[in-house]
């Protein structure tokens, strides 16, 4: 077990200052902490460049707006605290983690007055999955829980409430071997896993669910693009669980996974073939600054 997160040595911008790791702390009684009124966004930099940071800049906007609070900094503010960190902590390649919240001034339900806080913090985060697997494919679990009606909750926000039932399928599935877990939504079609968007393959074409109930990912953009780019044909459509014994590869896309290769969902048997590493090798390309970037 490495070091405990509170204790890493490092600085976090919070609330437009810069502060030692350990003293970016918030009160027991905070909102967001109760009542989940938080936004966060995972970022990675490569060579000390941030990929897509504004989009992922904008997103987090966007969200703090879907939960009704608006975040005090523009997202050039924003892009700009998020370089200072990684310059500061002289983390070249690193995960980048900025978060914002509602404070402690009322402790309720409705609190639409509480100040809103933004802090930003990164550290090193190697591959999400272990190299040597990824290769092979990972297996996944088919999860209990299911992707929400978004006439239920707030969606399309990258919010902390979110993320309540993925960290409990997550958890499940790792007690039982796997590597993660595949949620269905609430109409029992495919969805997501539990951090990570999901593509299959048929034919020579690339099929993935719509990102009606769960987030659009940013890395999941990056790759219809890639794959597109090669002539690919990318369809986004409703998949059903019993479609999934037709199709030949599996990939999942996020941040922290990058492009990672499936070999296993509960009792559906995928082989990572041609077309999954390459878009592994064109993801990998995609994300090096471009000063570093070889010419073909």
């Amino acid at each position: 077990m490495g070091v405990s997160f509170d204790k890493i040595d490092g600085v976090i911008w919070y609330d437009g200052r810069v502060v030692p790791w350990q003293d970016a702390n918030v009160h027991v009684l905070t909102h967001g902490l109760h009542y989940a009124s938080s936004v966060f966004e995972g970022e990675r930099a490569y060579g000390g460049t941030i990929f897509k940071s504004t989009a992922h800049s904008e997103r987090l906007k966007r969200s703090a707006n879907i939960l009704d609070f608006e975040i005090p900094y523009s997202v050039a503010e924003i892009d700009a605290a998020k370089q200072l960190v990684i310059d500061r902590n002289s983390l070249p390649d690193a995960y980048v983690r900025p978060i914002a919240w509602r404070g402690s001034e009322m402790m309720g339900v409705a609190a639409p007055t509480n100040t809103i806080h933004l802090a930003i913090a990164a550290w090193n985060w190697p591959s999400y999955f272990d190299p040597a697997e990824k290769l092979k494919g990972i297996r996944i679990s088919l999860a209990e829980y299911r992707r929400p009606d978004p006439l239920t909750i707030p969606a399309l926000a990258k919010a902390g409430g979110l993320y309540m039932i993925c960290t409990i399928s997550k958890h499940k599935a790792e007690r039982q071997g796997y590597a993660d877990a595949m949620m269905l939504d609430w109409e029992g079609r495919v969805a997501e896993c539990t951090g990570a968007n999901i593509f299959f393959v048929k034919d020579g074409r690339i099929h993935t669910p719509i990102a009606d109930c769960f987030l659009a990912g940013i890395t999941r953009a990056t790759v219809i693009e890639l794959a597109k780019r090669r002539g690919i044909e990318v369809i986004e459509r409703r998949i059903m669980p019993n479609e999934l014994g037709g199709f030949s590869e599996c990939f999942i896309t996020g941040t922290a996974a990058e492009v990672t290769p499936v070999s296993e969902i509960a009792d559906w048997r995928f082989t990572p073939g041609k077309l999954s590493e390459q878009l592994m090798v064109d993801y990998t390309a995609e994300v090096q600054p471009k000063s570093t970037k070889v010419a073909a």
